[in-house]
Order: structure tokens, then C-alpha cells, then sequence
């Protein structure tokens, strides 16, 4: 029975009981204003690379690549760190306390100094008694916010939090329990008054990926459609850990009416410059583009997994293009809809001035993928068009034509003379 029901049933008992009218129920409190997630939120966050081995010293470095790099300034700003961060037991009073050893100066020191590098600071919880590291025994105790969201949410907002990446991370439960948690941090976050972007997982080690098969829009800014992504194009294993580039723009294709400002169906972080982890070597450059271009067409949250401190110029060259940043930031706020399938796909995407397309090879051999004005719902005329990643400009009146290699897309950008 979800919390709260049962003392609910035993309070009308009472009342009924002393001939007394039950109150009236209140309504269920409104979901978070757009405020911080007016676009897709981007930033960076530690997992991908470091995992569990995390510490203040990683966390400093990875920030100042982010400004070094150009990443912050092409619109990387939040800085999330994930599972891990804290002291494996809470103190006498049930306080969260970042661990002395990984951060000796605390949480909000290292908030202090994300601010001042016009960064923002993200942490990740659980909203059961143990996170993803300590059910899987990477990591010792049992401190999740289950039945402590109020006291951790303002612990969250005195160390100056912008985003909380909140997992739920246990195989037992219900959608209606895991909603009701995820609600109660929702409402606790809010009575904080500090303005902190809200990412859900509703996936995590729950059967039946209810993030896909249901929005979470009315509780959360962003919620996970996919379980975890790794440096791989494609595991074939549906929408189960872990998945790859290829599954999960599969299980995105069909969810892609969800996204608004405000709310934005999240298909996981980027694993643009991610090598050699979990046993894969990561994405060959076709694959990264066609990554980075599927996510813009999404409207996706575009939060970075490299180690921002040692990447290459070839992936901050492709996290950082512009043109490609713009259309996942386009503020009108609409995802891309699939108008051919198959492994020679296009998509189209409405765009506050223009219409971006994608034209991805999903398949494993070269391919000519072809499409046309009537095909893309557009009206006759003439567009200058942009391809985005090569910057090559030409203009069309009716076919558009490319040659792709395996896994690679072209993304265009079409406006209307």
C-alpha cells in the first residue's frame, strides 16, 4: 500500500466512527513550473566515466574542462554528480552528509565552486532506502531519501542544488508506488522555494520500463524513457540494460508527442567521447553524429558523459557544434516524428523558424536514403538548405538525397523563401 494510504483509511475511520464528516481532500498539488526547463536541460554528469569512483578532486577537474573546453559556453552548465557522493550512513539526527574521505570540504563548498565558474550543481538520490551502488553492493549502507524527502530536499537547496537526478533503483514496488515517491520529492523540492530542476527515473531495475509506457510529465521536468545507455551502437535487448545508440532511438520513435517545454522524455546521457568502459570501446564517429543528431531531433536532454578535463578536440568539436545545439534548443519545443522507417528512416521536426531533418541509416551497409517535400508534410516552394554537419549549403524544391554509410545520419536544417 502506497504511503500515507493507510493512516488516510484509519482517520476516516475514526471520523466516521464519531459521527464526524470526513475533511475535504485537498488537490493533488500541480506539477513543477517550466522555470529551468524552458528548453532541454544540458550539462554533464560523472557516471559514464567514473562510475562509483568519484571524488571532489574528479569532480573540480571535470568542471574546469567544462570551461576550458568550451563546453559551458556552448551551454553545458549543469554539473551532476552522480551515485556515490555520500557518507554511507546518515548522522544520529537522519542528515545526509557527503563523505569526509571523497568530499572533505561538503557539498556546498563544491556547490560554491561550481556557481562561481557559471556552473550549475546537480546530486543524485534514490527514493527508496538504498541507491543503485549500494543494491548492487557498490557501495556500503542504506541512505536513499525513502521517507526523508522533506529534510533532504532542504539539505539539498542550503548547498545550493539546481538538479536532482532522483533513480528509482529497486526491483520491487509498483508504477503507483514508484509515482507516489517520485511525487513526494516533487512536493518537497518545491516547498524548498529554490528553483531545482527535476529528473526522474522511473526505469531502474523495474520491470516493464514504465517510463516508457507511461509520461511522467505532471511530476517531473525530464523523465527516463530507456534503461542505461553504454558506449555501444546496438545490444538488441529491447528496452533492458544495457542498451546501445540504435535500441534506444527505436524506443524514443514512439514517444515522441511527450516533449514540451517543461517536460522532455529523456532517452539518457551522451556517450560522445566515452571509450573503454564496461567492456565496449565506444562509438565510431558515423555513430556519435548520428547520436548527438538523433537526440537534437528528440528535443533530449543533452547531458555529456565524457571526462570533460581529457577530451579530445574531436568530441568537443561534435558536443559543441553550434547549429546542431540549436536545434535540440529550439525553443518551440517539439520532438521530431518518424515519416519513414525501416532502416532507411527520416525524420522531420518543426522548428520555431524552419524544419529540421535527419536522414539516418540504421542499417549496417551503405545506403541512398531519399525523401521529398510532400514526405515531410511541407509546402511547395523553394528552401535553402543547411547540412549541419558539414555546413555545405545548397537549396531544394522538392528531393533531398544523400549517400550514408553504416550507422551515420545527415542532419539538415530547411527554411522557406
Amino acid at each position: 500500500m502506497p504511503r500515507g494510504i493507510a493512516l488516510t483509511a484509519a482517520l476516516l475511520a475514526v471520523l466516521a466512527a464519531a459521527g464526524g464528516a470526513a475533511p475535504r481532500a485537498s488537490p493533488p498539488p500541480a506539477a513543477l513550473p517550466v522555470g529551468p526547463a524552458a528548453t532541454p536541460p544540458m550539462g554533464w554528469n560523472s557516471w559514464n566515466t567514473f562510475g562509483c569512483d568519484i571524488d571532489e578532486g574528479k569532480i573540480r577537474r571535470a568542471a574546469d574542462g567544462l570551461v576550458r573546453s568550451g563546453m559551458r559556453d556552448a551551454g553545458y552548465r549543469y554539473v551532476v554528480v552522480d551515485d556515490c557522493w555520500y557518507r554511507p550512513q546518515r548522522d544520529s539526527a537522519g542528515n545526509l552528509l557527503a563523505d569526509p574521505q571523497r568530499f572533505p570540504a561538503g557539498m556546498a563548498a563544491l556547490g560554491d565552486y561550481l556557481h562561481a565558474r557559471g556552473l550549475k550543481f546537480g546530486l543524485y538520490m534514490s527514493p527508496n532506502d538504498e541507491t543503485c551502488a549500494q543494491q548492487t553492493g557498490a557501495y556500503p549502507g542504506r541512505t536513499g531519501s525513502g521517507d526523508r524527502e522533506a529534510r533532504d530536499a532542504r539539505a539539498f537547496a542550503s548547498w545550493g542544488v539546481d538538479y536532482l537526478k532522483y533513480d528509482w533503483c529497486h526491483g520491487a514496488g509498483s508504477p503507483a508506488t514508484a509515482r507516489a515517491a517520485f511525487t513526494t520529492m516533487r512536493d518537497a523540492l518545491a516547498a524548498t522555494g529554490r528553483p531545482i530542476l527535476y529528473s526522474i527515473n522511473p526505469n531502474s531495475n523495474f520491470p516493464g520500463a514504465p517510463g516508457e509506457t507511461a509520461s511522467w510529465c505532471d511530476i517531473a521536468h525530464l523523465s527516463r524513457t530507456t534503461e542505461d545507455i553504454q558506449p555501444v551502437w546496438r545490444t538488441d535487448r529491447g528496452n533492458s540494460h544495457p542498451m546501445g545508440v540504435r535500441d534506444i532511438i527505436e524506443v524514443q520513435s514512439g514517444l515522441t508527442d511527450r516533449a514540451r517545454p517543461g517536460c522532455w522524455p529523456d532517452p539518457d546521457m551522451l556517450e560522445v567521447g566515452v571509450h573503454d568502459v564496461n567492456g565496449y570501446a565506444g562509438l565510431t564517429d558515423d555513430e556519435a553524429r548520428t547520436h548527438l543528431s538523433m537526440w537534437a531531433m528528440f528535443a533530449a536532454p543533452l547531458i555529456a558523459g565524457n571526462d570533460p578535463a581529457r577530451t579530445s578536440p574531436a568530441a568537443r568539436d561534435l558536443l559543441t557544434d553550434p547549429e546542431v545545439i540549436a536545434v535540440d534548443q529550439d525553443p518551440l519545443g517539439r520532438a521530431a516524428r518518424r515519416v519513414t522507417g525501416g532502416d532507411h528512416q527520416v525524420w522531420v521536426r518543426p522548428l520555431q523558424h524552419g524544419t529540421a531533418v535527419a536522414l539516418y541509416n540504421r542499417g549496417d551497409a551503405p545506403a541512398r536514403i531519399t525523401t521529398d517535400l510532400r514526405t515531410l508534410g511541407l509546402p511547395p516552394g523553394t528552401y535553402p538548405t543547411r547540412d549541419l554537419w558539414t555546413g555545405h549549403r545548397t537549396s531544394t524544391t522538392g528531393p533531398l538525397s544523400t549517400d550514408l554509410p553504416p550507422h551515420a545520419t545527415t542532419l539538415l536544417r530547411l527554411g522557406r523563401q
